[in-house]
């Protein structure tokens, strides 16, 4: 009986953390960066870029989840510090998204244009940073935190093979989905994950903060 709870609680958590990184991901807003930066190639080669993007942003994200915190004992950062800074992140990924813009935050236009002169532009600025930046990467590093359980990793390790997959569905429709959403929808849709992005944020600083300081969340303890 205990066991059922237990379970449910890590599906709901595995949930919310596919959402976040959906949010962040926002595969349908890389469309057009992706196109860009493969105008050059031909079918097959594209093809080959979206997937060793996707490839890149699985080994990233699964080495964050289950390395992130131990590096961060390292430098003597705590969870709650890094939630708080992690929320302030999505929070600016979350507003520029609002608007429809591509944050510096996910990637520059100096990483843009050197990524233009590479051949693998699949790994750098595709995968790191556009899609795993910041915001993807503390997400992972503090769902991992708060896994009680061998299942929870699991879920966990299928959550960011998801948003991998999700990644490469996006990339490899690249064309076809430019054409059928347009700058309006590509915008519209950018806007629906910004606007998920900011409560997720607002959780993330919440907690952090109710942890640093009991006092704020629980004022008469």
């Amino acid at each position: 009986m205990t066991g059922t709870p237990l379970i449910s609680s890590d599906l709901h958590a595995a949930l919310q953390t596919l959402v976040a990184l959906l949010a962040i991901l926002n595969p349908i807003g890389a469309v057009p960066i992706f196109i860009a930066l493969t105008n050059d190639e031909d079918p097959q080669q594209r093809l080959a870029t979206a997937r060793l993007a996707a490839k890149a942003v699985a080994v990233v994200l699964l080495v964050a989840a289950f390395l992130g915190e131990y590096i961060l004992g390292f430098f003597g950062i705590s969870i709650a510090a890094f939630q708080v800074a992690g929320g302030l992140v999505l929070m600016l990924l979350a507003f520029n998204m609002l608007q429809a813009k591509s944050s510096r935050y996910r990637h520059t236009p100096e990483e843009a244009a050197e990524g233009m002169q590479k051949e693998a532009v699949g790994v750098v600025p595709l995968a790191i940073p556009l899609l795993a930046g910041p915001g993807t990467i503390s997400t992972v590093i503090i769902a991992h935190h708060k896994s009680a359980s061998w299942l929870a990793d699991i879920l966990l390790t299928a959550d960011v093979l998801a948003a991998a997959a999700v990644a490469y569905a996006a990339l490899r429709l690249a064309l076809p989905l430019s054409r059928r959403l347009g700058v309006t929808g590509i915008n519209i849709a950018t806007r629906i994950f910004g606007l998920l992005l900011a409560a997720i944020a607002v959780t993330f600083m919440v907690s952090g903060l109710g942890a640093l300081f009991p006092g704020l969340v629980h004022p008469g303890v």
